[in-house]
């Protein structure tokens, strides 16, 4: 996997431009069907990438956490919300909660979240891959494709699905 990863992140890059000028185009002219084209691509990736043996995301991509994460974690940490601030998390640059350090304190040496069911919006949702009108997100994603082989795969077969001139 760690071979897989690493010439991702060089495979990304040299797509990034051409990603983004994708990205750029779709957001002008949106298909009526790219909800359900993404939803068919996330499922169809999902057929062969294994997160568990990957956790790249867990890794190296700490999530935002909102208020409602972070109450959800303490409780599920038996924590006052203070303390789980104060041992857990920092104010980024952007003034977001995030983790104090990646990999992710919850990410087991197997590859388990430790807080899976509590895990935040963030990681629940993550690659975003299936998310409605995915053009909204396009920055999110083309950096995406540097962190998750779904996600590149994803950028990859919808360039295929639904080519744009």
């Amino acid at each position: 996997m760690q071979n897989i990863l690493k010439d991702l992140v060089q495979k990304a890059r040299l797509k990034q431009t051409e990603n983004k000028k994708y990205f750029q185009k779709l957001r002008k002219k949106k298909p009526k069907n790219l909800d359900s084209v993404m939803q068919d691509i996330h499922d169809e990736v999902f057929e062969y990438t294994d997160c568990l043996s990957c956790a790249n995301c867990c890794k190296t991509t700490g999530p935002l956490l909102k208020d409602r994460d972070i109450e959800r974690l303490a409780k599920f940490l038996k924590m006052k919300s203070k303390a789980f601030i104060s041992q857990y998390l920092r104010v980024d640059e952007d003034n977001d909660y995030v983790f104090k350090e990646m990999p992710c304190v919850f990410l087991a040496a197997d590859n388990y979240c430790l807080v899976y069911e509590a895990r935040p919006k963030a990681c629940r949702e993550y690659p975003h891959l299936d998310r409605k009108k995915i053009f909204q997100i396009s920055n999110l994603t083309v950096k995406n494709t540097e962190i998750c082989p779904a996600v590149f795969d994803g950028v990859e077969i919808l360039k295929e699905k639904i080519p744009l001139k």
